[in-house]
């Protein structure tokens, strides 16, 4: 992902946190949910920007064997401006095609082959990347901030929060970009992220919180 204000979540650093622990952990609860069922495992890794979702997403992907779906795949793209002109409510709504998201989703728990376009990210323009295939795969991880929210809650077998101090996101969004940077994002998509994970989903609306520090 590129570095811009209006991404909704900054490319993350390598997170500063023990995510080998982590990673067991959470991979331990995907292998209990395996043993209990034959069906596909679907699991929300959900999180604040610069939680470190997807240092840890990739590990357990290659721990569990699961397929990894990037969220930031789906965003609908836009520039400051057109987001500045929306409310925090209509940035949680609308940033993330999770419609797109839900039809991926039932296909592969239905253990189905899957395809989608990603938004390409180097262009940044609203235009969507190479066509990507995949599945069906035994466990999916759908990685990035708003992907446990309550319109795919029954699809999914687990919703995990990655999280972590506020001030320890704020130094690792400071080092992958500048102090400006930082502050220009967080004007854009602070309140929406407050919103959504103080309010719509607050901690105890999670299957499974981790702490990241």
């Amino acid at each position: 992902m590129t570095g811009t204000a209006s991404d909704p979540a900054p490319a993350e650093v390598t997170a500063a946190v023990d995510v080998t622990a982590t990673g067991t952990e959470l991979c331990d609860h995907i292998s209990a949910l395996r043993s209990a069922s034959s069906s596909p495992v679907l699991v929300a890794l959900d999180g604040r920007s610069g939680a470190g979702k997807s240092t840890l997403a990739h590990e357990v992907g290659l721990r569990s064997g699961a397929l990894v779906i990037d969220g930031d795949d789906f965003y609908r793209g836009g520039d400051d401006v057109i987001w500045a002109a929306f409310g925090p409510a209509e940035k949680v709504e609308f940033v993330i095609d999770w419609r797109r998201q839900r039809a991926l989703l039932e296909q592969l728990r239905r253990r189905q082959p899957v395809q989608w376009h990603p938004y390409d990210w180097d262009a940044d323009d609203g235009r969507l990347a190479q066509v990507i295939t995949a599945g069906p795969a035994d466990v999916v991880l759908l990685d990035g901030a708003y992907s446990a929210r309550a319109e795919l809650a029954d699809l999914f077998d687990l919703r995990v929060l990655l999280d972590l101090a506020r001030d320890t996101r704020r130094d690792r969004l400071l080092r992958r970009e500048c102090e400006s940077y930082r502050a220009e994002w967080e004007a854009c998509w602070g309140e929406a992220e407050d919103l959504y994970f103080e309010t719509l989903m607050p901690p105890e609306s999670f299957d499974l919180v981790l702490d990241a520090t």
